[in-house]
């Protein structure tokens, strides 16, 4: 895919940004250790007509530690964006811990959004300080110390792939290994291993972790635009409680549940109907 890649400046702070394809306007709110270089899922949809605009969100890649000072702050940061790039409306895609700026965006800028899907998506208070992968995150994602924590896992990947592919897995999903093989598809270890190489946390994964406490239970039944909410059934870096619970709070709101072997649900042998969906979702809500 081409990509463009382009810097806005907005009140002093710098929002880095991608685009790809042409069509109605889909803006991302990528997952956490990413940045507008994320490509996960893109090629479905710009196949089937749709552009894709991708703010590396607050902290990640060239945009600004201070667009996260708040949720507020970010996501006057993404309108501001939009007006930058002439665009009116989009559809809104949140995945992952990017879930809290896709509601937060969605609830407060009705106007902006024509449709919102979450992807995997963080939708209220997620790992706590008490937990163990909270105390692991502060020590591996700090600013001070991601890249060589990136480095080191970029590394091991390129060198045994299939051995971090199966070290990795019961961070994404909640399935004995063995019990997902018919699930999972030839290409996820590559497709793994290609993430591995581009993910950075910046000072973005800090940023994300103090966002997700600013998200209320206001925000979600604010949200009056249509919303798909997608879901593994076997996420297990991000519970079915997240799913459940924006299905329950946003009014116009449809929950699918899908047989993905995890939290990355654009792999594995049930990618397609992820995809499927979206673009069924998207294209009965056109712009206009």
């Amino acid at each position: 895919m081409e990509r463009k890649i382009e810097t806005f400046s907005w009140e002093g702070m710098s929002i880095e940004y991608s685009v790809v394809g042409k069509g109605e306007p889909i803006l991302v709110m990528h997952g956490g250790h990413s940045n507008c270089h994320e490509e996960m899922g893109y090629k479905g949809l710009v196949d089937n007509g749709f552009s894709i605009i991708t703010p590396s969100r607050a902290g990640y890649g060239g945009t600004s530690k201070e667009v996260g000072k708040s949720l507020s702050t970010a996501c006057e940061c993404y309108r501001g964006l939009m007006g930058h790039l002439n665009i009116e409306k989009v559809h809104l895609l949140a995945i992952s811990a990017g879930g809290p700026s896709g509601i937060y965006l969605a609830a407060h800028y009705p106007k902006l959004v024509k449709t919102l899907t979450l992807q995997s998506a963080v939708t209220k208070r997620w790992i706590q300080p008490k937990d163990k992968e909270y105390m692991a995150a502060k020590i591996l994602f700090q600013p001070f110390s991601e890249k060589v924590t990136w480095t080191f896992i970029s590394a091991i990947s390129n060198r045994f792939p299939r051995f971090v592919f199966r070290s990795m897995f019961s961070s994404f999903s909640n399935l004995i290994y063995s019990e997902a093989k018919d699930k999972i598809a030839d290409s996820d270890i590559e497709a793994l291993q290609k993430m591995n190489n581009h993910q950075r946390s910046g000072s973005g994964f800090m940023v994300d972790l103090t966002h997700i406490k600013e998200l209320t239970i206001t925000d979600l039944q604010t949200v009056t635009c249509p919303t798909l909410i997608i879901h593994s059934k076997h996420d297990a870096a991000v519970s079915l409680e997240h799913p459940y619970y924006a299905h329950q709070h946003i009014p116009s709101s449809e929950l699918c549940l899908i047989e993905s072997w995890g939290h990355l649900i654009w792999l594995g042998n049930s990618a397609n109907k992820a995809e499927e969906k979206t673009v069924q979702f998207l294209k009965s809500n056109h712009l206009s």
